[in-house]
């Protein structure tokens, strides 16, 4: 038996993914701290740091992983936050990631083929000097 979710679910879940999309770091965390689960995900299975690392936000993405997220958490199509990161050129999201345990070699393609396939040899350093 499938429920209908309720509405004011649904509108109170975008506007958290709009936060991530945003990088409202401080509204982020107030919602997280208040019992918001912090690896919250969409209908594509983004979750709020994919949301927040895709778009450049590295204090909302530190919020977040500060506050118990997943750094590894893949979407439905295996993508993590550091393979967007790369991919989006977002180079202190990478760091951010790393500094929280994100793993370079996680999700398919991986950040470590990202940086590859788009000659990033600096963030390749980077994750061998891990």
């Amino acid at each position: 038996m499938s429920e209908t979710p309720d509405p004011e679910v649904i509108e109170l879940a975008s506007k958290i993914f709009d936060l991530a999309r945003r990088g409202d770091a401080e509204a982020l965390a107030s919602y997280i701290d208040a019992g918001v689960p912090a690896d919250l995900t969409n209908d594509k299975g983004d979750s709020l740091v994919m949301l927040a690392a895709y778009h450049g936000h590295a204090e909302a993405v530190a919020a977040l992983l500060e506050r118990g997220a997943d750094p590894d958490r893949a979407n439905d199509r295996g993508q993590t936050p550091i393979a967007g990161a790369v991919f989006k050129g977002e180079d202190e999201v990478v760091r951010t990631l790393l500094a929280h345990g994100a793993d370079p070699e996680a999700g398919t393609p991986s950040a470590v083929d990202t940086a590859r396939m788009f000659g990033k040899a600096h963030l390749l350093e980077l994750f061998a000097s891990r």
